[in-house]
C-alpha cells in the first residue's frame, strides 16, 4: 500500500488535505504528524512512500526535518508546501534534499500535489 505522511501545524489544513487526498485516491494510506519530532518517529517505524512537507512546524522546521529524513532515507520523496515563493527560498528547499516545491500561493496548488502523487505511484508501480 502507498503510503503518504502530512507533515503540518495548521491541524485543519492537515485534515483537509488528508481528506482531499483520500478522496482522490481511496487505496492510499494517509497519516498526519503536527511537528518534525512526530514526523521522524513515524518516517522511522512507517517508512512512508512520500512526505508533504509544511515548513513552519513547532520545534525544526520543515527544512530542517527534510535534511534529516533524506539523510536515512533519500528514497522517500519530499514535497515542500511554503507561502514563500522566492528563487533563493527555493534554493534552500532543494538542498534540504526536497524532491518537489510547491507554492501554497498558486492557485492551482491541490492540483500539483495530485501530480505529484500520481507521478509517485506510477514509479511504483513500474518498480
Amino acid at each position: 500500500m502507498f503510503k503518504i505522511l502530512l507533515v503540518e501545524e495548521d491541524t485543519k489544513y492537515r485534515q483537509t488535505l488528508a481528506d482531499v487526498l483520500l478522496l482522490h485516491f481511496p487505496l492510499i494510506d494517509v497519516d498526519e504528524a503536527r511537528d518534525g519530532e512526530e514526523a521522524l518517529c513515524k518516517v522511522e517505524y512507517q517508512r512512508p512512500d512520500l512526505i508533504i512537507m509544511g515548513i513552519l512546524l513547532p520545534g525544526e522546521n520543515g527544512l530542517d526535518v527534510t535534511r534529516e529524513i533524506k539523510r536515512i532515507y533519500d528514497e522517500i520523496v519530499i514535497v515542500i508546501l511554503s507561502t514563500n515563493n522566492l528563487p533563493g527560498y527555493r534554493q534552500q528547499v532543494f538542498q534540504s534534499g526536497a524532491d518537489y516545491f510547491i507554492s501554497r500561493q498558486d492557485d492551482v496548488c491541490l492540483e500539483n500535489i495530485l501530480a505529484r502523487i500520481d507521478v509517485a505511484l506510477a514509479r511504483l508501480a513500474h518498480q
